[in-house]
């Protein structure tokens, strides 16, 4: 009897939102904008308040805007009050955590598990009956793929 089953269930399904990943430094400021690059890949932070996701309630996935990966369902999304877009948890394996010890404290710094982007930082003060945890993430470090 011959095997006549789809070869589709061994072939990786590519992700479309994923983008190549550069090879060098200037690979990368050509693809971000100069904020983007700032916060992206030199960890900067933007100012409280003025990112575009830190109100926005609207349902999707949040993508690493460096390189597609997916980060955080918008189901994890709630308003911490901080000026910066917050969730519970990040989609298991989309990131990396670092202990940050730069601007005189230690905190623990999110960085994008495909391209090693930084997004943000991790706090103690998220929602208690989902793990207590904050991801307070950078606006232009992350894209909204609309459901």
């Amino acid at each position: 009897m011959s095997d006549t089953s789809n070869n589709t269930a061994n072939t990786a399904i590519k992700d479309p939102g994923l983008k190549p990943l550069p090879a060098t430094e200037a690979e990368w400021r050509e693809r971000l904008g100069p904020e983007q690059y700032k916060v992206l890949r030199q960890a900067g932070t933007e100012r409280p308040f003025t990112g575009a996701y830190n109100a926005v309630w609207e349902e999707g996935t949040y993508r690493c805007a460096a390189c597609g990966n997916p980060l955080f369902d918008s189901g994890t999304k709630f308003d911490h009050g901080c000026g910066w877009p917050s969730f519970s948890e990040a989609i298991p394996g989309s990131t990396q955590e670092l202990t940050d010890r730069s601007h005189g404290m230690v905190r623990t710094e999110v960085r994008c598990a495909r391209c090693q982007s930084h997004l943000g930082h991790i706090f103690p003060d998220g929602p208690k009956a989902s793990g207590g945890l904050r991801y307070c993430m950078n606006s232009v470090a992350i894209d909204l793929q609309k459901s």
